[in-house]
């Protein structure tokens, strides 16, 4: 037994050193990635014929990750799909499955890859990043056995999981996430039972997990970010661009703004499914991204972020976004309102007949505000302002308040709501605010 005057500084000196390790900023990586995608069939092929095509999108991937090492980066994201694609049914996918068992078991399986079955893709991933010290973020397919004691067991008697796991710098698995909003065509996958809320700690932050279509929806989104208090999402996809509200780096990095939270987005790259736009976002805004649409490459992005932002002196106050809003009368409007449809839903808009102004355009319990100031007004162009406050129910089902200064495709109205990637007009100012019902706001 040490004297007590040995003990003491012993005590201090470890304190010191858990101190040490912890760190203000860190290094963070994603990497988007063209992923080798298998030949469509219905048919299951061999675990060999799968476990091929994996290690082919694992080579890629360790490259990447190698890379982002030595350049200095804590951790990785990788896509969602990015180790075999999405061209299955619920059969043909199952040879690429594994289990993954709760991060509670306390494995690594670079060093025991037997231990819970077969798992040559969870050892591989782990040994990358016990190989390199570095967090590692993959999305890979769990399967859970099942019989008839559970009632909801399917018809096969398995549980198929769209999942991301991730190994910390000694290859340990410390977290595990099953996706609970699952995207139209999904049926390869069941739906969690229960919503997870997936948190772990690291001496650069508190970080959570969730997998692309979940970005849109209160559990897992929002509960990992006002609940569980995290500073640093990470977000694998396989997001498709949609104008204008769901374009991967303008949406991703708002989301981040208005969740005041780093993301790490790491987006599959397809250009033929317009699959791609990935980023490392910070609240004060990107810190990198990357969108390519001219090219099959993939792409590592590396960059700095603060492991608290919130307690950073970098990091924005809280924006209350529908404070101005709930404080002004409503303005004038245009001699004339009509409905436009983005994304199959219906706005209501009205015209910027002036080079400057301030308008209102009002739908149900949502008001849009506008104030303005052209440089110029263009007669070839034509702006609105559009409100929209419904349940939108295209790829799945979900509330949405926008207000949105959009243009028209064309001096017709009737193209407004249609997708435009070139606009002309310079605005010296605009300031666009709405009565929403919600702090959740993602400014874009």
């Amino acid at each position: 037994m040490l004297p007590s005057q040995v003990l003491l500084p012993a005590v201090l000196f470890a304190l010191a050193a858990l101190q040490a390790l912890a760190s203000d900023t860190f290094m963070a990586a994603v990497y988007e990635h063209a992923v080798i995608l298998p030949g469509p069939t219905e048919e299951p092929v061999s675990p060999d014929s799968a476990l091929t095509l994996m290690n082919k999108n694992m080579d890629v991937l360790e490259g990447a990750i190698k890379e982002a090492a030595q350049q200095g980066a804590h951790i990785i994201v990788t896509p969602e799909d990015g180790i075999y694609g999405w061209r299955f049914t619920r059969e043909s996918i199952y040879p690429y499955l594994e289990d993954i068992p709760d991060p509670v078991v306390n494995w690594i399986p670079c060093t025991d890859p037997s231990r819970f079955g077969p798992a040559p893709v969870q050892e591989r991933l782990s040994c990358m990043a016990r190989n390199n010290s570095i967090y590692v973020v993959a999305n890979i397919g769990d399967k859970k056995p099942c019989d008839s004691s559970d009632p909801d067991c399917p018809r096969d008697g398995r549980y198929q999981y769209n999942t991301d796991v991730v190994f910390d710098t000694q290859g340990k698995l410390v977290a595990r996430y099953h996706k609970y909003n699952l995207f139209q065509g999904e049926s390869q996958f069941n739906y969690p039972k229960e919503p997870e809320a997936v948190i772990f700690e690291t001496p650069f932050g508190k970080f959570g997990i969730f997998t692309c279509f979940d970005i849109l929806f209160y559990e897992p989104a929002v509960v990992l970010v006002s609940k569980m208090q995290v500073d640093t999402v990470l977000f694998p996809s396989a997001w498709m661009n949609v104008l204008p509200f769901l374009t991967a780096i303008e949406f991703h990095s708002a989301w981040a703004m208005g969740m005041r939270v780093n993301v790490l987005a790491a987006n599959t790259h397809n250009t033929s499914m317009a699959m791609t736009g990935s980023g490392i976002y910070a609240p004060a805004g990107a810190r990198t991204y990357s969108y390519n649409m001219k090219t099959e490459d993939g792409h590592l992005l590396i960059a700095e972020l603060d492991a608290h932002p919130r307690l950073s002196p970098a990091s924005p106050p809280a924006v209350s976004w529908n404070s101005y809003a709930l404080n002004v009368g409503r303005f004038s409007q245009n001699d004339h309102e009509f409905t436009g449809i983005i994304f199959e839903d219906p706005f209501t808009f009205t015209e910027l007949t002036k080079p400057g102004g301030n308008l209102t355009v009002c739908q149900k319990d949502l008001c849009c505000h506008l104030t303005y100031k052209m440089a110029e007004k263009r007669d070839d162009e034509v702006y609105v302002l559009g409100a929209f406050d419904g349940l939108h129910v295209i790829e799945g089902q979900y509330y949405l308040q926008i207000c949105s200064l959009l243009k028209c495709l064309s001096t017709n109205l009737s193209t407004c709501g249609q997708p435009v990637e070139m606009a002309q007009t310079k605005f010296e100012m605009f300031s666009l605010s709405g009565t929403f019902g919600t702090s959740y706001v993602f400014p874009e």
